[in-house]
């Protein structure tokens, strides 16, 4: 997939930013005013979509951000084995494989829907 870009004042909580090369879904967003020779700044609080790591940072409002294109798509659960699941895109017939944790695995059954995430080349499985 791909990405956009977006000035940082054009930016909302729940919506989604690149940080350090990876896609993140903004937490929270606090402006500053502006001073008497600089102008207003925003610092974003956010969390990666594949990593689950917080990260914070601070751009004036008018800088220009990466925004990407997020996917969210359906897909048919083919085979359990082990930590990973094999999955089949519901629109392509596309096939992969995904790594699960436990949790995530008790969830799934062969022939069941799953609803994942796409984004800038990764996956990720949101709800089962």
């Amino acid at each position: 997939m791909a990405w956009t870009t977006l000035e940082v004042r054009e930016l909302k909580e729940g919506r989604y930013m690149m940080i350090d090369e990876e896609p993140c879904r903004i937490l929270s967003i606090q402006t500053s005013k502006p001073g008497k020779h600089g102008e207003a700044k925003a610092r974003i609080d956010a969390v990666g979509l594949f990593d689950e790591s917080k990260r914070s940072v601070v751009f004036p409002v008018k800088h220009k951000v990466q925004v990407p294109m997020i996917g969210k798509r359906q897909a048919q659960v083919l085979s359990l084995a082990g930590s990973e699941v094999q999955l089949m895109d519901l629109e392509s017939y596309e096939t992969f494989s995904l790594a699960i944790d436990d949790e995530t695995k008790a969830q799934l059954s062969p022939g069941g829907e799953v609803q994942y995430l796409d984004a800038m080349g990764k996956r990720r499985i949101s709800r089962a």
